[in-house]
This record gives C-alpha cells, sequence and structure tokens, in this order.
C-alpha cells in the first residue's frame, strides 16, 4: 500500500533546530523555532502556571469529556481577554481548540461549508503554516503584498490597493500584532482603513491572534482588531495560548466566530463542532483548565499579566542591544529595524547564500529567508550574534 509513497519535504523551522543539535560546535544558536526562552535558555513555566497547576490538582474531580466545544468558562474568559468590552462580544461564540492551529483549520473548513469557492488571503510573508492548513481544507490561497525588503517595515499603500479589489468571495488573513516571521506590524491607521473596507466590499476579516501581549500590552496589541471587531458584521478569531501562558505543549487555542447576530453566530459554532467531531472529537482540558483558573482569578491574573510583562521587556531589551550592537560593529543604521518591529520575530532580509554562511562558517541557524527568532536570543549572546551578521551581511 504504502510504496510509492515518498518522504515528506522537511519543515523549513523544525529542520534548523534539529541541524543545530547536531552540530558539535560549542559556540551556536538557533534562533529558528518559535518558543520563548529566558536568560538561561531556557522556556520556562509560568510561575502563575504552576499556582494554577496546583490548584487543579487540589480542586480536579473528574478527567471525563469536557464537550466538543471544550471548557465554556475557558471560551468565556478567553473572548473577555480578545475583546475586553468590545460591543461585538455579545454576538460572539467561542470553540476550545488544540492550540490556534487546530483553530485555524476548523474556520478553514467552515469557510469551505459555507462558501466551497471562497479566497483566503494571507500576506506576503506569513506564518509558514498559514497557506498549507487552508490548503489542506480546500481553500484556494492568494497573498496580499506585506513586507517590504527595502524598509523592512509593512507596504501598506501596496497591501491596501490589492484589498481594495476583493469583495464577497475572500476572506483576508490579518495577524492580530507581532506578525510572523517579520515582526513588521500594521499601524492603527490600517486598521481603520480594513474596517470600512470590508464594511463597502464585503470580504471577510479572518484574525491570527497569537501573540497577545508580547508587542506592547495585552491591551494596546489588541486595540487594532477591537476597532475592526466592533464595526464590521462578521469576523473570526484563531487565538493561542502557547505564547503568553507559556503552555506550548499544552496545545491550548480558541476559535472565535462573530455574526451580524448571536443565533447566527450558534448556528456557525455548530457547524465548527461538526467538523471538531469528524477530526480529533474532543479538545484537551488541561491547558485550557489553567487559563481558565488564571484569568478568573483577579490576583492570579494579575501575576501573569506581570510575567508576560517580564517576557516582553526581555524581548524588547534583546532587540534594542542588538541593534546597538550591530550600530558600533558597523558604523551604520542597516539593522536599526530591528528595534522597531513587535513581538518574537524579526526577517533580516538575508539571503539564501547569507543564511547558509551563517550556519556554516558561524553556527548561527535561521529559517530561510532571514527570519529570526529574537525571543530565543540570550543577551549574553548578542554580541556573537552581531559579530555573525556584521561579518556575512555587511558588504
Amino acid at each position: 500500500m504504502f510504496s510509492a509513497l515518498t518522504p515528506a519535504v522537511k519543515d523549513p523551522i523544525l529542520s534548523q533546530t534539529l541541524a543545530c543539535l547536531q552540530d558539535t560546535r560549542s559556540r551556536k544558536l538557533d534562533l529558528g523555532v518559535g518558543v520563548y526562552r529566558n536568560e538561561q535558555g531556557v522556556t520556562p513555566v509560568l510561575q502563575s502556571v504552576k499556582m494554577a497547576e496546583s490548584r487543579l490538582l487540589d480542586e480536579q474531580d473528574s478527567k471525563a469529556y469536557v464537550g466538543m466545544a471544550g471548557c465554556e468558562r475557558f471560551n468565556r474568559v478567553m473572548m473577555d481577554l480578545l475583546l475586553g468590552d468590545n460591543s461585538s462580544l455579545s454576538r460572539a461564540v467561542g470553540v476550545q481548540t488544540p492550540g490556534a492551529s487546530g483553530a485555524l483549520r476548523l474556520l478553514a473548513e467552515v469557510i469551505k461549508i459555507a462558501n466551497p469557492t471562497a479566497k483566503i488571503w494571507t500576506s506576503d510573508l506569513s506564518y509558514a503554516n498559514h497557506a498549507p492548513i487552508m490548503k489542506a481544507a480546500g481553500l484556494d490561497v492568494a497573498y496580499y503584498p506585506y513586507f517590504d525588503p527595502q524598509t523592512k517595515m509593512v507596504n501598506e499603500v501596496a497591501m491596501l490597493a490589492t484589498l481594495s479589489s476583493l469583495g464577497k468571495n475572500d476572506v483576508v488573513l490579518l495577524h492580530g500584532c507581532c506578525h510572523n516571521p517579520t515582526g513588521a506590524d500594521l499601524s492603527y491607521s490600517s486598521w481603520q482603513t480594513i474596517t470600512d473596507m470590508a464594511n463597502v466590499q464585503g470580504f471577510l476579516p479572518f484574525i491570527d491572534m497569537a501573540y497577545q501581549g508580547f508587542g506592547d500590552g495585552m491591551e494596546e496589541d489588541a486595540a487594532g482588531f477591537r476597532y475592526l471587531a466592533e464595526r464590521v458584521p462578521d469576523y473570526l478569531v484563531a487565538s493561542s495560548c502557547s505564547k503568553n501562558f507559556g503552555l506550548y505543549r499544552e496545545r491550548t487555542g480558541l476559535a472565535v466566530i462573530a455574526s451580524d447576530t448571536l443565533q447566527q453566530s450558534e448556528c456557525i459554532k455548530s457547524r465548527i463542532m461538526e467538523c471538531a467531531r469528524s477530526s480529533y472529537t474532543m479538545p484537551p482540558d488541561h491547558g485550557a483548565a489553567i487559563v481558565r483558573i488564571i484569568l478568573e482569578d483577579k490576583v492570579l491574573k494579575e501575576y501573569w499579566l506581570s510575567e508576560v510583562t517580564q517576557m516582553r521587556q526581555r524581548i524588547q531589551q534583546v532587540r534594542t542591544s542588538l541593534v546597538s550592537a550591530l550600530q558600533h560593529r558597523t558604523d551604520s543604521h542597516q539593522f536599526d529595524f530591528i528595534a522597531q518591529h513587535k513581538g518574537m520575530f524579526s526577517v533580516i532580509g538575508a539571503t539564501s547564500d547569507q543564511v547558509a554562511r551563517l550556519r556554516e562558517s558561524c553556527g548561527v541557524y535561521l529559517v530561510d529567508g532571514g527570519r529570526m527568532n529574537l525571543a530565543g536570543l540570550k543577551e549574553s549572546d548578542v554580541p556573537f550574534l552581531a559579530d555573525a551578521l556584521s561579518e556575512v551581511m555587511v558588504p
């Protein structure tokens, strides 16, 4: 049966991590895989998570299924975190999913059911798994201009010009904040313009919110999305607890649906649960239970928010330190854009040859295209990385 099967293409991110692990050099850097690491190079379990787990251990009295929608209390507190006091909360519903990738897949499947000819528009560049997930659900994928390789920022003029031609058969996939992989975020004014376009032209906004709290702050990172959510009749959201709660392996996510009425949103939710039934059936509970406990407890939530602030500030400090080191080594402002980017990543504009040289000559592992995980960089490794970048990328 399987004799004609050929090996899958290697994952472009995870293959770099494996190669780095196999590298025998004592000085090397894995800046590929998208996980937060502290100054000790460890992806920590947050103290707020440990406290919630301790409480869960004492209180939980069953491991029975929680249902295809997951824990509804988790769904509610997560929607509160995403939307705040947004008026669209009254017509929004949620489904707990196995990570944000699970949410992306379920929402893609319900789009395919609702409109088999729908086209998903995603940014160029975008999260490596966006297009494969959408295509696996049977959707056509197209790309709108986003990252300007010269300025290393968003080419908002080109992006908005492309979106201006879209209509009711189109879905626009937007990063809520901390764009992956580029680190370049939309301005608030662009969110306003996109909102107006969606209302006039009829395309459906689909928001991937994977890094809330890692850009400018928990509320600030949601500001553009909340403006849109309050004003459009329909929107979809895939939200992740992997980064801001550090629950990577627990696979904890949320799919949010908001239509023009709560009744219609509930209808869509029923079809999403139907898709879940034919896939994984029930979402895992442990991560969602941790998040629910944290967000329902005022004191624990404040402690968690302080931990997210510490992670965000560490990433920002690493960015600032790296830019300063590169200014000193290159006597230029070639890399100043790194400090302007938000969240975990930056695309630094390295060519394939430069990425290979960084890996082979310097022991610095990046994703092809030059995506670099700043959240995986220790402050103590900044000089080493600055030396490598200035050696390979500066004429």
